[in-house]
This record gives C-alpha cells, sequence and structure tokens, in this order.
C-alpha cells in the first residue's frame, strides 16, 4: 500500500508458524494432507480447523469444497515466483467475487449447494483451505520463507476484497465504504457464522436509494486475528478511499457481530486491546499499536468518536432489532489506578480499557479507522456497528449434536443484513 513500509511478510511467517495439534483421527483438508511443505510454515490452528466435519460438510454443501484443490492445482503449474503471483491474485479475487455473486443471488455460484446463499462461511473455510494449500505447495524452483509469506499475504487481501475496492468519482453518488468479519469463537461452535461479514457480501458493489441520492456500497472483510492488526491491516485497505480525491468515501462503517437481540452505534472507542484470544488462539493485552508510516495523532489519543449521524440512526424504523447509541466505556480515571465504568463516556485526562464496542477487535477496527479518519482530515460520518448476535433456532443450540443451519438462523442472518443496509441507507442520506 501506498506510503506503509510493510512488516506483512516477516509477521505472516512468524504467524504461520504457529502449530496446533489436529483432533485424533483428523481428516486430510481440503487443499492436500496436513504438513508443511519442506521450508514452508506448519498448518495455523485455524488451518487445522478444516480437518473437523462441520467445515467440510459447510464447503460440500456450498459447493466451495473445489476452491482449494483447483487452487493447489494452479500452483502446481507455475514455474515462477511471478507466475505463482498471478496465480494467487487470480483465484483470490475470484473466490471474493465467487462469494459475493453466491450472496447477491448472481450467476452460477447463487445455484451451487443447499446451503442459503446468504452464507458468508463457505468464503471463510475456503479461503482457509487455499492458505493451507500455499503452505503444504512444494514449488518446483526454490521459494524462500518470505516470498511465500508475500504470497500468503496477497491472497489474504484479494480474497477478503480489500483490494478490489472500486468506489466511482462524480457528485452525483455517495461513496460508502463497509468493513465485515470473520466468524470466531469457533472452538466452541464450528457453525458459527459472523453476520457482519454476510452482510459485506450481500452489499458489495450494491447501490441503495437515498434521501440524498444514489450511495453505492463497497465492502470487505477483515481477519479476526490481532497479528493482522498490528500490522496494519485495516490502514492499508482503507488509506487509498480516506486520501482526498475524486474517488474518496463519504460514509464508512466498521460492523461487527455484537449483542444479543440489539444493534449498537458505538459513540466511542479505546486504544486498548483486552487479550481475548483471537482465532489463532493467541492472545494480546495493551495500547492499540499504530503500524510505522501511517498517518496518525500524536500523542495516540485514548479516546476517537463516532461520526455517524446516530440520533438519525436510533430514531428511524430501521428494522425488527432496536438500535442504541451506546455511550459507556470503562476508563482509569486521571490520577487513578483502578478501572471504572462510565455509562455517558470518557472523562477527561482518563485512560481506555474498553470502548463502548468493548476492548476485542471490534473496538479495535472503530478506533483505527476514526483514527485514520482524524489524521487525514476525513469530515465524513464514520465509525461503528455492531449487528444481533446471530442463533441457532431452539433445539439446534448444541454443537456436538445440531445441524450446521437451520431457517431461523437463515431468517435472523437476512434480517440482520437487511437491517445493515436500512442503518446505511439512514447514514448515507445525511450525506450532503
Amino acid at each position: 500500500m501506498r506510503g506503509i513500509p510493510t512488516r506483512l511478510g516477516v509477521l505472516a511467517a512468524a504467524v504461520l508458524a504457529v502449530v496446533a495439534a489436529g483432533p485424533p483421527g483428523a481428516l486430510a483438508a481440503p487443499g492436500g494432507p496436513a504438513g508443511a511443505a519442506p521450508g514452508g510454515p506448519a498448518p495455523t490452528v485455524e488451518e487445522r480447523r478444516l480437518d473437523q466435519a462441520v467445515p467440510r460438510e459447510i464447503l460440500r454443501r456450498s459447493g466451495f469444497d473445489s476452491v482449494a484443490p483447483d487452487f493447489a492445482r494452479a500452483l502446481d503449474r507455475a514455474g515462477s515466483a511471478r507466475q505463482a503471483e498471478r496465480v494467487v491474485a487470480r483465484h483470490g479475487e475470484r473466490l471474493w467475487q465467487r462469494a459475493v455473486d453466491r450472496a447477491q443471488g448472481r450467476g452460477p455460484a447463487a445455484r451451487e449447494g443447499d446451503l442459503a446463499r446468504d452464507d458468508d462461511r463457505p468464503l471463510y473455510w475456503a479461503r482457509l483451505g487455499m492458505t493451507r494449500a500455499l503452505g503444504e505447495w512444494r514449488p518446483a524452483f526454490p521459494l524462500a520463507a518470505e516470498r511465500r509469506a508475500e504470497l500468503l499475504a496477497g491472497l489474504e487481501r484479494s480474497s477478503r476484497g480489500q483490494d478490489s475496492l472500486d468506489l466511482p468519482a462524480g457528485r452525483r453518488v455517495t461513496r460508502v465504504l463497509v468493513t465485515g468479519f470473520d466468524p470466531f469463537q469457533l472452538d466452541a461452535d464450528p457453525r458459527r457464522s459472523n453476520p457482519s461479514g454476510a452482510a459485506a457480501l450481500a452489499l458489495d458493489g450494491t447501490t441503495i436509494r437515498t434521501a440524498a441520492g444514489p450511495a453505492r456500497i463497497e465492502a470487505a472483510v477483515f481477519p479476526v486475528r490481532w497479528a493482522d492488526f498490528a500490522d496494519g491491516t485495516v490502514e492499508r485497505t482503507l488509506l487509498p478511499g480516506f486520501r482526498s480525491g475524486p474517488r474518496r468515501v463519504d460514509l464508512f462503517m466498521t460492523v461487527s457481530q455484537g449483542r444479543v437481540g440489539r444493534f449498537d452505534v458505538e459513540r466511542t472507542n479505546g486504544a486498548w486491546r483486552g487479550g481475548y484470544p483471537d482465532n489463532l488462539a493467541v492472545s494480546d493485552t495493551g495500547t492499540i499499536p499504530v503500524p510505522a508510516g501511517v498517518p496518525t495523532p500524536r500523542p495516540q489519543p485514548q479516546w476517537t468518536s463516532t461520526t455517524l449521524p446516530y440520533r438519525a440512526i436510533v430514531a428511524a424504523r430501521t428494522g425488527d432489532f432496536p438500535v442504541y447509541d451506546n455511550t459507556a466505556v470503562t476508563e482509569i480515571p486521571a490520577g487513578g489506578s483502578t478501572p471504572v465504568n462510565r455509562p455517558d463516556g470518557p472523562t477527561e485526562g482518563s485512560v481506555a480499557r474498553a470502548g463502548g464496542g468493548g476492548d476485542y477487535l471490534s473496538n479495535e477496527i472503530a478506533y483505527r479507522a476514526t483514527l485514520l479518519r482524524d489524521a487525514l482530515g476525513l469530515r465524513v460520518p464514520g465509525g461503528h456497528l455492531h449487528t444481533p448476535v446471530l442463533r441457532f433456532g431452539p433445539g439446534n443450540t448444541d454443537p456436538a449434536t445440531g445441524q450446521i443451519s437451520d431457517p431461523e438462523f437463515v431468517r435472523n442472518r437476512l434480517a440482520i443484513t437487511d437491517q445493515v443496509r436500512e442503518v446505511l441507507r439512514v447514514a448515507a442520506g445525511t450525506v450532503t
């Protein structure tokens, strides 16, 4: 990305070296048998979950079970690192577009399998099959670990829609950027979906009509991994659309799954990581790190604030779920040493311990996006929306005996996506 000296290759190589023992009697995951290629990284904690029955069923029932094997065969035909780079870019972009097409009911992808077409999980598990295949790939030419890590980074970006954001130029359209997340907490229940990721797929490349005219939405998804955020994946993705120019965003909204039965517009974001394990089972606690070279206010602020039109959003009839203006934070007051919950926001001089969106990656993406907004002097509506928790229907809550989907699960996910769209319609309608 322009202007940011990246450390992603080094960090990706380190992350890929994390090893987790697979379950007893594990089956080989899509992309080949478990195990690293000579000089390649070992399968990650995330990739080893592919050995479980649930991910394999999701891939099979969506038609995405062919993605990783097709990618592995294409890699085997690459005769150089440059050719491999083209394979990675082509297959990563193809996976993202296939998932978007499926979610939006377009083309052959919409007819694949019997899972509901709005399901975000096939994209997640298919991507992991591809990253695992890339780690296990044995090229016919020398490939340094750093070069393999660069290929992995490119695959992550292209298969998440991060490098294909295409905001239009011109004054007659409102440019909207939306982000979602991968599923998470998969060791508790590998069936989990993330409605923010489903919404991103359903909204990418669409145009909605608002009180201010047409609004074009571009979307991307992000991993639930501390290291990727520390390395600047958020800033790298957002910077092109945040900088001045004819395609600069007019509105941005980061979205994640939050609380049961409600939407929350998070008023304040805190500069603190609370350490909850990510999808690699890695914990990280401390002040949110800002990558070198990224525009940022100095000194780094403890708090940032939403500029979304929260009053208009809360007042509007956007769907069946209630929408709240969430002002609560957790802080260490100036001169104090003990965290205190503040329902009405932070007090002057306090140190952040949790924003309205908590102290996990939901809060962090909101903090990073709004910090970048402030550093660049971008005066547009922007901030974070938490969706309701996506739940299975009664009788299907036990991951050991339940099904990977049910009518209530699908109905709730569609309702959440529809309401995210309506929240965006309200927000974009205030842009002048």
